[in-house]
């Protein structure tokens, strides 16, 4: 490793630590020749995955995108930040796991809709909606039917699992 200081190409590990979350590891390292001290980090290359839209425009993965329309739906319902935060991590750590490159958006959009299901009816239909693009009351309708059906809220206002409040 060429010193930061004085150019030379040599230099001693004095110490070396993995980050807490374990992508990363610290050295701290000497050179030898004006015996300065630098620290330097080590991580593993990510290849950038990329979303691929229904009109096969390709575009960076972001999870930011992901929180939002969560954020959106869940507006105004007792689903917590921190429930909202989980749910996004999940989805990402499938995709990763899952796909290497790329992943259609899709994808993406039923593992949403998958997940908040599993949280908050309201917050579930009103992601649909957006996603699927509902062109009429019918559709709307035949979703709500198809909710009911897997085993979703029976009465108005009932959530399958209060998400991120105490009892």
């Amino acid at each position: 490793m060429k010193c930061p200081y004085c150019g030379y190409k040599e230099d001693k590990v004095i110490d070396s630590r993995s980050s807490s979350e374990g992508n990363s590891i610290r050295r701290r390292r000497e050179c030898l020749k004006c015996e300065r001290r630098f620290t330097t980090y080590e991580y593993f290359e990510q290849i950038p995955l990329l979303v691929v839209k229904k009109d096969g425009r390709r575009e960076s993965f972001d999870r930011n995108k992901i929180l939002s329309g969560i954020l959106k739906a869940c507006e105004k319902r007792p689903v917590s930040l921190k429930m909202m935060e989980d749910i996004t991590t999940s989805i990402e750590r499938v995709v990763m796991r899952r796909y290497e490159k790329e992943v259609p958006a899709s994808v993406l959009g039923e593992l949403v809709m998958e997940k908040l299901a599993g949280v908050d009816d309201v917050a579930y239909v009103r992601f649909a909606s957006v996603y699927r693009q509902f062109k009429d009351v019918n559709q709307f309708m035949k979703e709500l039917q198809e909710m009911l059906g897997k085993g979703g809220s029976r009465a108005p206002g009932k959530d399958k699992k209060k998400a991120g409040r105490k009892k």
